[in-house]
């Protein structure tokens, strides 16, 4: 059979140029596919090909080292150490029962207890992350995991880095702790501009680690490791990018090293004096530039326990024990200084001229102000006496009428150039300004007048006057100095691994209260009167301290006692060992020597204490450690016993 198909002239045309239109757009898309190819391989083909490795590997950031912390003699207070870790990967592992009997016998966990943990980091979270069963592995016990490692799979031992503090608890506020930043904290570092911190880094909590952590930090390093399809690291042969050629880990970057003004030995001797005297409180130890020796407080806790990851018995037994062992009560508690602060008047009467060296004052045993009856410390009081003679024997009835002619606000002037009452820029967070009232701060914070009794007792350092341990150190310091007062540092050098200085800090003066421009200023000549009677504190037939004379080293000093509550008349003499413990007066000593030319000076509070008594012997004790340190004098304590005040 035949077909025949005949086509008109104009329908072949029309073929032929729909053909040809299709051609034309076939090949269009073929030359754009040609110049996508030529873009994706050619142009972008290093970049995509990086990406594409990148899908292929899993990124772990790696902690830095931080820096070394030393003392000023660059003695180690803070190092890194290594720290061999037992971890299950739950991923691997094939029969997590019979894992877990194995590792038990030679972690000397149980079975159940193992599981357990695996299950419930399995649940929080996921299946990937890697569980630590036990830190800090003795070399016994790695040798046997290693053979183990041979037989399960998700077994393995990581080289990690944590903080040692070799001094444990001797210095454990002032150079504080480390730990991971937590969920909550993340914002507030980002927000002081920390952003490239993750949850997980190692940051400082307290103390000198906090305020310098972002030099001591580092930077974090960047590890890659082969994962499968799933996002999972290749358990077999897993490998790093070394063999891709073009995409490198990234090592950590060690934090800078700090010397510190602190001396080892004697902060151990303030550790040894609180244990001995058995006494709760604080110490600062400062020079006459302002570097801090040694700021110790009792009771302490170990640094250790954070570095290692603290349990929750640990750091509920801390956070909830009633003597607050995490508080730095040098720095961030204020108290009532008692007569401590007597000195301070003193400074203010004799450059007001409210008297001279050689003025007598009647001092009896009670003064009668108003509708009310103040007293002394003595019934019988101390007489006709003059300045010096007040600060040898602390002679309340004495201040209670240097209070009357200054005024609130004139004995404010020089306190607060002595640095009562403010916050004095030590390099360390946390720090309280305690308070030196005058007439115009209780008028706006209590919406009263000022009345003129407060003055006596803001005169014997009560009422209103709180302050800190280092204030009152600095306060005594300046007076020593005779006018110069420094701001308190702790860290004297910041420096690299090649001992690179990165940054000095040098001793800055805050005032000179000699300089006649100033309104508080005060003559050199009162401020040795005043010395002369902080020299009969420690050394004066009726001196308050002078049972507690350390021979060949002259000292000066004072002591005070300071209420805690009011009492009454008939309670005011009665023993205060009878009292329950949180009403006890707190007891105060600060002390410079040597008295000839001054080097440094020592504050103790001692809390509930009841007298000053028990703050003396441990002001003493540091004096006789520094005293064979620094001026080569081997003594013993006088411990000749009798009353402090």
């Amino acid at each position: 059979m035949k077909l025949n198909v005949s086509y008109n002239e104009s329908s072949l045309r029309e073929i032929q140029n729909r053909a040809k239109l299709l051609y034309f757009a076939l090949g269009i898309m073929f030359l754009l596919l040609i110049m996508r190819l030529v873009y994706l391989q050619i142009i972008q083909g290093e970049t995509l090909y990086t990406f594409s490795e990148k899908n292929l590997l899993k990124e772990i950031r790696v902690q830095p080292p931080r820096g070394t912390l030393y003392d000023r003699n660059r003695t180690i207070l803070a190092e890194n150490l290594p720290n061999f870790a037992l971890t299950i990967s739950p991923q691997y592992v094939e029969n997590l029962d019979s894992l877990a009997a194995a590792i038990g016998k030679i972690i000397h966990r149980t079975k159940d207890d193992i599981v357990s943990e695996v299950k419930k980091s399995r649940r929080l979270n996921g299946l990937y992350r890697p569980v630590v069963l036990k830190n800090f592995l003795a070399r016994s016990e790695i040798n046997q995991l290693e053979l183990l490692k041979i037989d399960y799979k998700g077994l393995d031992i990581e080289e990690l880095i944590f903080r040692s503090y070799p001094y444990g608890d001797i210095l454990s506020h002032v150079l504080g702790y480390t730990g991971e930043v937590s969920e909550s904290e993340l914002p507030k570092m980002r927000d002081l501009g920390e952003t490239f911190i993750q949850q997980g880094d190692v940051v400082g909590k307290s103390g000198i680690e906090e305020k310098y952590d972002p030099f001591v930090r580092g930077t974090p390093g960047t590890s890659y490791f082969k994962v499968d399809a799933r996002g999972r690291e290749a358990f077999e042969g897993a490998e790093t990018l070394k063999f891709l050629g073009h995409i490198e880990d990234l090592p950590p970057k060690s934090g800078l090293n700090i010397e510190t003004t602190l001396d080892i030995d004697l902060q151990k001797a303030a550790h040894e004096a609180f244990k001995s005297n058995d006494q709760t409180g604080a110490l600062v130890a400062i020079n006459k530039n302002g570097e801090i020796l040694a700021l110790y407080n009792a009771p302490t806790f170990d640094p250790n326990l954070f570095s290692k990851g603290i349990s929750m018995e640990d750091w509920s037994a801390l956070v909830n024990n009633p003597i607050r062992p995490l508080r730095n009560r040098a720095i961030q508690d204020h108290y009532s200084p008692g007569s401590a602060f007597k000195p301070l008047v003193a400074v203010a009467a004799l450059q007001t001229k409210q008297l001279t060296e050689n003025t007598y004052v009647f001092a009896p045993g009670s003064f009668r102000f108003g509708n009310r009856t103040y007293f002394d410390h003595s019934k019988t009081g101390q007489g006709n006496v003059t300045i010096v003679q007040a600060i040898e024997q602390s002679s309340n009835v004495f201040f209670y009428k240097q209070g009357l002619n200054l005024g609130v606000d004139s004995m404010a002037l020089y306190a607060k150039a002595l640095g009562i009452g403010k916050a004095s820029g030590i390099d360390l967070k946390g720090e309280v300004s305690g308070l030196m009232p005058t007439t115009q701060w209780k008028k706006e914070k209590r919406g009263e007048p000022w009345q003129e009794g407060e003055n006596l007792s803001t005169a014997i350092g009560q009422g209103f006057v709180l302050l800190t341990t280092l204030q009152l150190a600095n306060a005594y310091m300046g007076i020593a100095n005779e006018g110069l007062v420094y701001r308190p540092m702790v860290v004297r050098r910041i420096f690299d691994s090649n001992n690179k200085i990165v940054k000095d800090f040098t001793p800055v003066l805050e005032r000179d209260l000699t300089d006649k421009t100033q309104p508080y200023y005060v003559s050199p000549e009162n401020f040795k009167i005043v010395k002369k009677g902080l020299y009969m504190v420690a050394n004066g037939a009726h001196g308050t301290a002078r049972w507690a004379k350390i021979p060949g080293f002259t000292i000066s000093g004072k002591t005070g006692t300071a209420q805690v509550r009011a009492f009454s008349s008939d309670e005011i003499y009665k023993n205060c060992f009878a009292r329950p413990k949180k009403q006890r007066h707190n007891g105060w000593y600060v002390a410079f020597g040597p008295s000839e030319k001054p080097e440094i000076t020592v504050a103790v509070l001692t809390e509930n204490s009841c007298s000053s008594k028990a703050a003396v012997p441990i002001v003493r004790d540091f004096f006789i450690a520094y005293g064979k340190k620094y001026l080569g004098i081997a003594v013993s304590a006088n411990k000749e016993d009798t009353h402090g005040l």
